[in-house]
């Protein structure tokens, strides 16, 4: 994989595409994760305008602060980055009690989690809308294009999806490459979107490269008859969550990368 190269790659096509759509710049939504971190890094390397949304609703405080370290890192090494903390809680909490006279059936907390990122999205757009950027989305491809681990009109309700040709632990590589905060590349990955700490891996099932080699097998025609022990309880879970993933993949621009550059 010739990381340097797929960075050059991508920031040139977020400049090329904002150039044409006649924007003037990206409002990205930045959570203290490592996914977030590498989107705004790449459309602040465009050196268009560029405005960080920190978006707390009832935050872990080390997901606030890692954010809000990984944006002040971003100002002090690019003048044109701009950022707001926008907080969504009293919002959040107003909809929640407005809404609380509802049956609580077992899908309400996950209803409540989704409408978090729903009212993120709406952020996004708001702020995105005022200043003329488009919203730059911070899904890989494991979560948009395998798992579905997104909100549809959330977090998957973006203008653009720079990084959703790379599996998570290509992410990985590239936020090494540049520079990304210790901090973050260590954490465990997680939406935000619950009171408890829920990281991705629990709410999946699995780990993401165990998600990763269960995707490659699923598009080379591997059968499960083939497989045993962890690996086939990873390439069931696979399988369920694609399934399920069909009816959210929205047709959003994605940046792919050449060929040539995963040598």
């Amino acid at each position: 994989m010739q990381t340097p190269k797929i960075i050059q790659h991508i920031r040139a096509w977020l400049k090329d595409y904002a150039t044409q759509a006649h924007a003037k710049g990206f409002v990205v939504g930045v959570s203290g994760g490592i996914d977030s971190a590498v989107v705004s890094k790449l459309c602040a390397m465009t050196g268009l305008d560029v405005l960080c949304l920190n978006m707390p609703i009832r935050q872990k405080a080390d997901q606030f602060d890692r954010a809000a370290a990984h944006i002040t890192d971003l100002q002090k090494e690019f003048a044109h980055v701009r950022s707001l903390t926008i907080d969504l809680t009293p919002t959040f909490e107003q909809f929640e009690q407005t809404v609380s006279g509802s049956l609580k059936t077992e899908n309400w907390d996950l209803a409540m989690a989704n409408t978090r990122s729903r009212l993120r999205m709406t952020t996004l757009y708001f702020y995105g809308q005022i200043n003329g950027l488009l919203v730059a989305g911070t899904g890989n491809k494991v979560e948009d294009f395998g798992v579905g681990f997104f909100t549809k009109y959330g977090d998957g309700g973006v203008d653009i999806s720079p990084i959703a040709d790379l599996l998570k632990t290509q992410v990985y590589e590239l936020s090494k490459e540049l520079g990304i905060r210790h901090d973050i590349q260590v954490a465990a990955p997680t939406d935000g979107l619950w009171d408890g700490e829920r990281t991705d891996e629990q709410q999946m099932g699995a780990t993401y490269p165990e998600l990763e080699r269960a995707m490659a097998q699923h598009e080379n025609g591997v059968t499960r008859e083939s497989l045993s022990g962890r690996e086939l309880e990873v390439f069931d879970i696979y399988a369920r969550l694609n399934r399920a993933t069909q009816h959210k993949v929205q047709p959003i621009p994605v940046c792919k990368i050449p060929a040539a550059y995963w040598a």
